[in-house]
């Protein structure tokens, strides 16, 4: 619900003030830190200046006055931020870090990034329907986590950046200087718990200071809107939208389980075993990169961060109006074939018919649909294993090859079905709801 924009700054003006006081305290470490490393002079003075800046902005919100995001800007953003481009612009960054990682993994570049988010975050919590968005008692972890999530992403990447950049040079890879043996008891086991413990206490602190997201009893006569899986079941309520139950719960989340999980089996490559590489693992470095984050993390944000009343899609500045209802509407491609295209009616079974004349009249009528579906897992895997694909065919073989593409195909039917249901209103390619089939 709304409330007048002055009272809402008034109430978030304290949050805001400490948040760039935390934000302007991280800057300073990094400056002293960097002063001490005796890195180039002009760091530490950057950080030092980001944190007098961040300084300055928490001052301004313990005044009532903290920044906020112009209108147009938020309004713009809203605009930009639909599905086909939150999807493709999100395949147009993997892309980019992984062409760029050698920039990215600079600590400065990479520091500086964070600020920019942080920044940007704290501008958008100033916007009451952003603030009721992010604040949320059950939100607030998936805000750390994607923090957490980018972190533990830059670091892997550059370690493993560092490593390509030592075997360039006919060196070992960091891993393979550590000498030194720990033992499982006591060294191992000592830091576990007191990592459990820290864990621990982290975890009371938190349930004391945030209260658990708790809602009214269940109740059949009133049903909440939108209703929200929890947080990890997002991803898969995500894919319901776009697929056959069956289809989009089971079948896709287990392929593409699978998929990740026989990346090592599938590339032979021996060499970059026990250590963090990107350039000898290109190909499994980048799909788990897809399968991970896009196919995974990219849909449970979106089913936080963008679905709204009716599983609408919201801008992140957009007011949540339950009685908003977005149009949409759901095609078939055989209804798309025969009405719309040839302008005939859609052959129909009849229930006159045996069991082989209805299968016979839907596989007819379908059949749009299953020679899209034919080109797209059979024939071409053969077009790209003799020309793109050629030397990754031979490499891998026959078997490992066609296993590979097809649960590669499978994996990257999912951002197509959902560009081809935004775009086309297409709901689905195959559909057979009198055998339980549908695509």
């Amino acid at each position: 619900m709304s409330i007048d924009p002055q009272e809402f700054l008034e109430t978030i003006a304290p949050l805001l003030g400490g948040y760039y006081l935390a934000v302007a305290a991280l800057n300073l470490g990094a400056s002293w830190r960097s002063w001490r490393a005796c890195r180039p002079r002009w760091r530490p003075l950057a950080w030092l200046g980001l944190a007098l800046g961040f300084a300055a902005l928490a001052s301004l919100a313990f005044a009532g006055h903290p920044l906020q995001l112009p209108e147009g800007f938020k309004r713009a953003a809203d605009a930009f931020l639909g599905p086909v481009t939150v999807t493709l612009g999100s395949v147009a960054v993997l892309v980019a870090s992984y062409l760029g990682r050698r920039w990215l993994v600079a600590p400065a570049v990479a520091w500086a990034i964070l600020n920019a988010s942080l920044l940007v975050l704290g501008a958008s919590l100033a916007d009451q329907h952003f603030a009721a968005l992010a604040l949320r008692p059950d939100n607030i972890p998936i805000v750390v986590m994607v923090y957490l999530l980018g972190f533990f992403t830059w670091l892997g990447a550059a370690q493993a950046v560092q490593n390509d950049r030592r075997l360039e040079q006919g060196r070992p890879p960091v891993e393979h200087e550590f000498r030194e043996e720990a033992l499982v008891w006591p060294d191992l086991v000592y830091i576990e718990l007191i990592c459990a413990l820290l864990v621990s206490a982290a975890l009371v602190a938190w349930s004391m200071v945030l209260p658990a997201p708790l809602e009214q009893p269940a109740d059949p006569a009133l049903t909440p809107n939108p209703a929200k899986a929890p947080w990890y079941f997002l991803g898969l309520q995500e894919l319901l939208v776009f697929f056959d139950p069956a289809m989009g719960g089971v079948v896709l989340p287990t392929l593409i389980v699978l998929g990740l999980m026989a990346i090592p089996y599938l590339d032979p490559n021996p060499k970059p075993s026990g250590y963090y590489s990107i350039a000898g693992r290109r190909f499994g470095y980048a799909v788990f990169q897809l399968g991970f984050l896009q196919l995974w993390v990219l849909l449970i944000l979106i089913g936080t961060f963008f679905r709204g009343p009716s599983w609408g899609f919201f801008g992140l500045y957009e007011p949540r109006d339950p009685l908003t209802v977005q149009a949409t509407a759901n095609v078939k491609l055989s209804e798309a074939f025969w009405a719309m295209w040839l302008g005939r009616a859609m052959p129909q079974p009849s229930m006159a018919s045996g069991g082989l004349g209805r299968l016979g009249v839907v596989l007819w009528r379908e059949t749009p649909g299953l020679v899209v579906l034919g080109v797209y897992f059979a024939a071409l895997p053969i077009v790209l294993g003799r020309t793109l694909l050629r030397s990754l065919r031979r490499t891998l073989g026959r078997g490992r090859y066609w296993i590979m593409a097809l649960l590669l195909l499978m994996m990257i039917a999912v951002p197509l079905k959902m560009l081809l249901r935004w775009t086309c209103d297409l709901s689905y390619v195959v559909s057979m709801p009198e055998y339980f089939f549908n695509f």
